[in-house]
């Protein structure tokens, strides 16, 4: 594909990410790319995979449901005018026909336990994804992390660290969250690192998490593997320049099965952000990884989010 059509319409998803609270038009989103707004729509289906009505509708109800789990101070009324809608009302008509649930319903412990899987919503009917809420709440993740001999007492093992700025080569999964497309992007950065003079004792991989895989679909989840880089190195396409910003991060050592880990990662939101007088900035979360599952069978790594003082 084209570089330059790549690049267009990753500036128009970096304009619609930053203005999702707001009204946003196909004109609009358009313009930043600079394709003619006849085109523009089929260009970003061809390349995204969904229509730009349907990616902002998604990515806007993803962040809705972000905010309904992990900051129950906010109203549901509140939470609807941040991201945008007009009403409460009309916020618990789009979210109960995306996912199936309601805001209170996906809200409220009580009837989180006695919910089953729900196929009714758009998520599935759309992308085949099954969405359920109990997978979100911050009481079965506790209870899940008491139980797992692996973790120990991990959950209250946050740390907090001062890093400095890192330049990084990326490369961004064509199939999100898919295991084969994440390994091929693995593959694909380490042997770039090894011809360009980084041994494999030396390379600092990291894994750059946007989205959440219990609410987005798998296959559009945006994850990008990187390997921390000099200065010097030249980066062409499809590789790009990434930075890991310099800043206090929580950190979080896992080491365990795969099917594990998600929730290990949900505990810094669920039990320990809240106390902590921080909140997360405005950076994807970060895996630090230690080695390839696909030879040990486990995973080590060190979960990483950036943080900011609480306001």
């Amino acid at each position: 594909m084209n570089k330059k059509y790549k690049d267009r319409i990753a500036r128009s998803i970096q304009y619609i990410e930053i203005n999702l609270h707001k009204k946003i038009s196909l004109r609009e989103v358009a313009c930043v790319s600079h394709f003619s707004d006849f085109h523009f729509h089929r260009i970003f289906t061809a390349i995204v995979g969904e229509t730009v009505n349907d990616y902002i509708s998604r990515r806007r109800l993803e962040q809705a449901i972000h905010m309904l789990v992990f900051k129950p101070d906010m109203s549901i009324t509140d939470v609807a005018i941040e991201q945008g809608f007009s009403s409460s009302a009309n916020f618990s008509k789009a979210i109960k026909i995306y996912f199936g649930f309601s805001p209170s319903e996906i809200r409220s412990p009580e009837k989180v336990k006695k919910i089953k899987h729900s196929k009714i919503g758009k998520i599935f009917s759309k992308y085949g994804k099954d969405f359920n809420p109990s997978n979100l709440y911050p009481i079965r993740i506790n209870k899940e992390l008491q139980s797992n001999n692996y973790l120990g007492d991990t959950s209250i093992k946050v740390e907090i660290k001062e890093l400095k700025s890192q330049h990084l080569c990326s490369l961004t999964s064509l199939r999100g969250y898919e295991p084969e497309a994440i390994f091929s992007t693995w593959d694909k950065i380490n042997d770039w690192a090894l011809i360009n003079g980084i041994e494999v004792s030396n390379q600092q991989r990291f894994g750059l998490c946007y989205d959440h895989p219990m609410i987005t679909p798998i296959d559009k989840c945006r994850y990008q593997y990187a390997v921390v880089i000099d200065d010097n190195i030249e980066i062409h396409p499809p590789f790009t320049s990434a930075f890991i910003p310099q800043g206090k991060y929580a950190s979080l050592y896992l080491k365990g099965k795969p099917n594990e880990v998600l929730n290990s990662q949900l505990a810094i939101y669920s039990e320990w952000l809240p106390s902590s007088g921080f909140e997360p900035d405005d950076f994807p979360l970060l895996e630090h990884y230690f080695n390839d599952l696909r030879i040990d069978g486990i995973v080590e790594m060190e979960v990483l989010v950036k943080l900011k003082i609480l306001s």
